[in-house]
């Protein structure tokens, strides 16, 4: 078996009958990759007792990313028998560990507003970096989607932006007027980009896409200058705004469908608000209570 042909192989499947996202097939083929650089194994040779030995191998990593690399082996091995190459999966076996709900820290509104003022405007930078924190807040998005973000899927008049996201799927959220001030206030300025990204709404001084890791310095140090000691990152604002869309009142649902999610049960783990709001709004609705 040609092994780098089949796992690039593997790749194409995955971006394009899986539609997995280009981060997640990354993570998987680099899992892949250590797995068998550490085990020697060719991938038609592979057993359960293989797989064990290599997990325990890695006790430096957290239940999570073991669970993450099982599930990179698993569909792997079945990508395999789907083609052909071996007949049983090695890892049908294998328990997957047990994951809590890890939840990131909430940012009050007051912590928000104090991370987003923090932000100097003295150039088209400043700008810049007031309008990503507007949209990843007040629109609820995950970084690549913010960074990603196109001139073409905003539509101020409508009061709403077009986001592709997880599995290529397009949804569409509420654009709220602090960050359409925002966002125009940084395109009235916004430089000159290269031909290949003058659609891409944020950009470096280059010209080019901003980064995640950009997106993800400028939290940080927006979130000292404010005095906010919490450990967060852009995912912390997107379950800020989850956060203080269900304490307000907001519909499961519809917060479901802003945030993209494919489960209910995704959308509840990042709305983890007081149970005496969820009784409150229960009972007020209950249709054994007596109405006032």
């Amino acid at each position: 078996m040609d092994y780098r042909r089949i796992l690039q192989e593997y790749g194409s499947y995955l971006k394009l009958e899986r539609a997995m996202s280009a981060n997640t097939v990354s993570s998987y083929l680099s899992d892949l990759d250590l797995f068998f650089g550490a085990s020697g194994c060719d991938p038609e040779s592979v057993t359960m007792d293989d797989v064990v030995s290599y997990f325990s191998l890695r006790r430096d990593i957290s239940k999570r990313t073991q669970a993450r690399i099982l599930s990179a082996l698993r569909s792997f091995f079945n990508y395999l028998i789907l083609e052909g190459y071996i007949k049983d999966n090695p890892c049908d076996r294998v328990e997957s560990p047990k994951l809590g709900r890890i939840l990131p820290d909430v940012l009050s509104v007051e912590d928000v507003s104090a991370i987003i003022g923090a932000v100097p405007l003295k150039d088209w930078r400043g700008y810049r970096d007031r309008a990503l924190l507007e949209v990843m807040y007040g629109c609820g998005l995950r970084v690549s989607e913010a960074v990603g973000l196109k001139i073409s899927e905003i539509y101020f008049k409508e009061g709403f932006v077009r986001i592709i996201g997880k599995g290529n799927k397009q949804r569409l959220v509420p654009l709220g007027e602090m960050a359409a001030e925002a966002l125009e206030d940084y395109l009235g300025m916004r430089p000159e980009p290269e031909t290949a990204y003058s659609d891409m709404v944020f950009l470096n001084a280059r010209g080019k896409p901003l980064s995640r890791v950009s997106a993800f310095n400028l939290v940080k140090e927006m979130a000292a200058e404010a005095g906010v000691e919490k450990c967060i990152s852009p995912h912390s604002l997107r379950h800020s705004f989850a956060t203080h869309l269900i304490a307000n009142g907001a519909d499961l649902r519809a917060v479901q469908e802003m945030l993209g999610h494919e489960s209910i049960l995704t959308t509840e783990i990042y709305t983890h608000i007081d149970e005496r709001t969820w009784q409150s709004v229960i009972l007020k609705n209950h249709p054994r209570n007596r109405q006032p």
